[in-house]
């Protein structure tokens, strides 16, 4: 097939415009993929907000925004944050998880950081600040003598607002995140 020299630059006009119609389109998707990732996909969505708060905060104990946390006996009641629940979970992470992992008590597995068991220990240690005045001086369950099991937590290491932190981390894994305690530590296990 013999292809004169105006049929040759016209395919060749054709073959190059056709291959820049594709380049353009597919320089507009890049910049509109980029765009959209760096504008935010969802820009009030918690994805987008979210910077410092853990993923474990948002999946299991359910917080996207501030929830009340029992303070003290009387049952006053103060607004945590994610981040600062995230903070106490890094806290919890760092100081007591070895110990602690998912709640349990490793030392002692009848007596779990589930509700339930802090709401027996005397005096209960059901809210921040009875959970914060144990953590400072740790007594054992019956609250008769003091307790080497768990460490002193002086506030020269950590202040209160960072141990109230911590304490609401605490509380609220014990009042929603499944598993987070069991109580019923020996079902399941077989001692023989």
């Amino acid at each position: 097939m013999v292809v004169d020299q105006y049929e040759r630059r016209y395919l060749y006009k054709v073959h190059i415009r056709g291959g820049h119609q594709m380049l353009k389109s597919w320089l507009k998707c890049c910049f509109l993929a980029v765009l959209w990732v760096c504008l935010g996909v969802f820009p009030n969505s918690s994805i987008a907000q979210a910077g410092d708060i853990e993923d474990y905060i948002v999946r299991y104990l359910k917080v996207t925004e501030p929830v009340p946390i029992v303070m003290d006996a009387s049952g006053e009641t103060q607004l945590f944050s994610p981040e600062e629940l995230s903070d106490g979970k890094r806290l919890f992470d760092d100081n007591c998880k070895n110990c602690h992992v998912g709640g349990a008590t490793l030392p002692n597995p009848v007596q779990s950081l589930s509700m339930k068991n802090l709401q027996g220990a005397t005096p209960s240690r059901d809210n921040v600040a009875n959970l914060i005045e144990f953590q400072r001086e740790p007594t054992i369950y019956d609250g008769s003598d003091v307790s080497f099991w768990c460490r002193q937590v002086p506030d020269t290491w950590l202040p209160d607002k960072e141990l109230a932190n911590l304490e609401a981390f605490i509380l609220r894994a014990a009042e929603v995140a499944r598993g987070w305690g069991t109580e019923d530590v020996a079902d399941g296990i077989d001692f023989t």
